[in-house]
């Protein structure tokens, strides 16, 4: 993984993050926003996975049901944020639309993916951050405004 400060003023900072074929994506995202103590942040990358499991929230059973991908897949989209978790750590969620070779598209929320050849990241920290807590009614950590 490689990162730049972009900018950094009163609005918080933003970074780019760049990180490297193999690595595992959100584990390198979340070991990012703990190396720069980023406690509220959005998120959006494009790149591409060789794999990776996204996830679909199933109310009834208060859990995701995890979608693998085991095929090489584009990034088109990922949106999302960071938050400090009720542990005080950073709290990933971040949602992905993976385009396949066919031209189809597989989509959901990130739980894993290894890069291949690259996920190149915007980072923009709030200026205060903001805390994701467990609610455990739903079974999912939810912002908390």
């Amino acid at each position: 993984m490689k990162s730049k400060l972009l900018a950094e003023g009163d609005h918080g900072r933003t970074f780019v993050v760049v990180l490297d074929p193999g690595e595992e994506a959100f584990g390198a995202i979340r070991a990012f926003a703990t190396q720069e103590g980023i406690d509220g942040a959005q998120v959006t990358a494009i790149g591409a996975f060789s794999s990776a499991v996204v996830g679909f929230f199933e109310p009834a059973r208060k859990e995701y049901r995890r979608i693998p991908v085991d095929q090489q897949a584009e990034v088109l989209s990922a949106l999302g944020d960071i938050a400090a978790g009720d542990d005080g750590a950073p709290s990933l969620h971040l949602h992905v639309v993976l385009g396949l070779s066919d031209g189809s598209c597989r989509g959901g929320h990130l739980l894993e993916a290894r890069v291949s050849p690259t996920l190149e990241l915007i980072v923009t920290e709030t200026p205060k951050g903001f805390r994701r807590r467990r609610r455990e009614e739903m079974g999912v950590a939810l912002v908390d405004v």
